[in-house]
C-alpha cells in the first residue's frame, strides 16, 4: 500500500507540473499574438495616414495621352515633365517642416519627405506627428532641406510590409532599375529628376554619407568611388564639381549594422 501511494504521488505531481508547463505556454502564447495585433495595428495607422496624405498629389496626364499638337518633343522630353503635381500648401498646414515629396514609379515609393532639428526627431514620428514606428521619410538635419547641398542624404525605414522604404531594396534585389533608373523630388521651389548611378549594402558609418561643405575636388573623387561601388550595371551620367546627389538610406534587413542605398544624381 505505501508503494502504491508514493505511485499516487509522483503522478499528480507530474500532472501539476504538465498544467503549470501548459498555461506557460499559453500565456506566451496570448502574449505573442497581443504583440502580433500591436504591430500590424500600428503597420495600419502608418500605412493609413500616408494614403491619406496623398490626396494632396495628382497624377499628371502623361504626354501620350494629352491631345497632340503640331509641337512635337523628343521621348526624353516628354518623360522629363513632373509625373505629380503637389499642393504643398495643405501639406505645410499640417507639417510646416515638409521639405519635399519622393517619388519613385518603378518602386511605387510615393511620400512626403520632411526634416526634423536632429535624426531622432522623425526616427518614429509619422508626418501627423504620430508615434509610430514607420516614422517618417526624412532628410538629414545637418543638410540645408533645399536639396542644393552636394550630396542631400534622405532616410527611411525597411518595413516588413514594404511600406516607406521597405521597397528600396528591390531596386537591385528584384532588378527594378531594369525598369526606369529615374527618380523625383518635387519641392515648394521646384521640381528636381534625378538618374541612379549607384545602388550598394554599406556601413551604417560608410562614406557615402559624407557631407561636403561646398564643391570641390574632394566631391568629384567621391562622386567616382560611390559610382564604382555600385552593386548593379548602372550608367553613370556626366557629373561634376557642381553637381546634386541625393542618397537614399535604408535598413538592411539581413544585418541591423547594415544599410542599402541608392544614390542619384539631378539631371534637370
Amino acid at each position: 500500500m505505501a508503494k502504491k501511494g508514493k505511485k499516487k504521488s509522483g503522478s499528480t505531481a507530474g500532472k501539476i507540473l504538465w498544467r503549470v508547463l501548459f498555461v506557460l505556454a499559453l500565456c506566451v502564447l496570448v502574449f505573442s499574438v497581443y504583440n502580433l495585433i500591436q504591430i500590424f495595428l500600428s503597420y495600419k495607422e502608418g500605412t493609413d495616414e500616408y494614403d491619406e496624405l496623398r490626396q494632396y498629389t495628382a497624377a499628371v496626364t502623361p504626354a501620350a495621352e494629352q491631345p497632340q499638337t503640331d509641337d512635337s518633343s523628343s521621348v526624353e522630353e516628354q518623360s522629363a515633365q513632373p509625373p505629380l503635381t503637389v499642393d504643398f500648401a495643405s501639406l505645410q498646414a499640417i507639417n510646416p517642416d515638409v521639405k519635399g515629396w519622393l517619388y519613385i514609379e518603378t518602386l511605387d515609393i510615393s511620400y512626403p519627405i520632411v526634416q526634423g532639428a536632429d535624426n531622432d526627431e522623425y526616427l518614429h514620428t509619422t508626418y501627423e506627428g504620430n508615434s509610430n514606428y514607420a516614422g517618417s521619410i526624412f532628410v538629414d538635419y545637418q543638410n540645408s532641406g533645399d536639396f542644393s547641398d552636394c550630396n542631400t542624404i534622405v532616410y527611411g525605414h525597411n518595413m516588413k510590409n514594404q511600406s516607406m522604404f521597405g521597397k528600396l531594396k528591390f531596386f537591385k534585389e528584384r532588378e527594378s532599375y531594369k525598369d526606369s533608373v529615374y527618380f523625383w523630388i518635387l519641392t515648394p521651389e521646384g521640381n528636381y529628376r534625378y538618374q541612379a548611378f549607384s545602388a550598394f549594402y554599406t556601413d551604417a558609418v560608410s562614406d557615402a554619407y559624407t557631407l561636403f561643405s561646398g564643391p570641390g575636388e574632394a566631391f568629384t573623387q567621391y562622386q567616382a568611388d560611390m559610382a564604382a561601388r555600385s552593386e548593379i550595371p548602372l550608367e553613370v551620367p556626366a557629373m561634376d564639381e557642381n553637381s546634386k546627389i541625393v542618397t537614399l538610406s535604408t535598413c538592411a534587413a539581413r544585418d541591423s549594422s547594415q544599410r542599402f542605398v541608392v544614390q542619384g544624381v539631378r539631371i534637370s
